[in-house]
């Protein structure tokens, strides 16, 4: 069993993408979430949570369009505080209390984003969503993951995938051949340039005691296995 005080959640924007109907969120997978961060809750852990904007705005269409990078940048950390409102309603909705902090400031529906005031929200038994990013341009959500959970001093990090088992050695929706990696180092992790998380992450993580938890999140089962130590999806840690 692991034996983890204090976790950080970190979801794409993807996962929660309504794909059939088109819609930006689907209530499904919003719920689906809230009953596993309500799962965890409930094993006394304290929980913070990334989510990322990919369901609303990607760079590739800021490159069609011909928006600057840093303006691309910024509407894309906008998308984070939407997604991080939605999350924050089916999170009360399970019952439990949460706190949207922002690294960009928006007063009328999240708090600035305060090390110690999101710790304290969290032994005060709130879950805390980090939107905005780092609040700055050129970062991605991976690396606001690894900056928030370096900072809240988090003893893991459970990157949870829509539909992706864990790491593989390729991208297994491209090719049906890619390897199943259980654990790797963060090193090996960036000499092999997986796309598990970018570089820039990987890197500020590398030297850090905490451990990445890769595993699929549609079975809402899969958070609690990882936190009882069941051998779920991939582990990436410190070599």
């Amino acid at each position: 069993m692991n034996n983890y005080k204090r976790i950080l959640v970190k979801l794409s924007g993807e996962a929660l993408l309504g794909e059939k109907d088109k819609l930006i969120l689907n209530a499904k997978y919003l719920k689906i979430v809230a009953d596993a961060i309500k799962a965890m809750y409930e094993r006394n852990l304290q929980i913070a949570i990334v989510v990322g904007a990919g369901n609303i705005w990607r760079g590739k269409l800021a490159n069609q369009i011909g928006i600057e990078r840093s303006t691309a940048d910024y509407m894309g950390m906008l998308g984070t505080i939407i997604n991080s409102l939605a999350l924050q309603s089916a999170i009360e909705q399970a019952g439990l209390e949460c706190r949207v902090m922002s690294a960009i400031e928006v007063k009328a529906v999240s708090e600035p984003y305060i090390k110690k005031r999101a710790i304290s929200h969290m032994e005060k038994g709130r879950v805390v969503i980090f939107a905005g990013g780092t609040g700055n341009p050129f970062f991605s959500t991976d690396t606001t993951a690894t900056l928030r959970a370096i900072e809240i001093e988090a003893d893991a990090i459970f990157m949870a995938k829509n539909g992706v088992d864990g790491v593989y050695d390729s991208d297994p929706r491209l090719n049906k051949d890619a390897k199943f990696i259980p654990e790797i180092t963060f090193s090996e992790l960036m000499a092999k340039n997986l796309q598990v998380m970018d570089q820039t992450a990987v890197a500020m993580i590398q030297y850090q005691n905490i451990v990445i938890h890769v595993f699929n999140m549609t079975d809402t089962k899969n958070f609690l296995r990882v936190l009882d130590g069941e051998k779920v999806g991939s582990i990436v840690k410190r070599g």
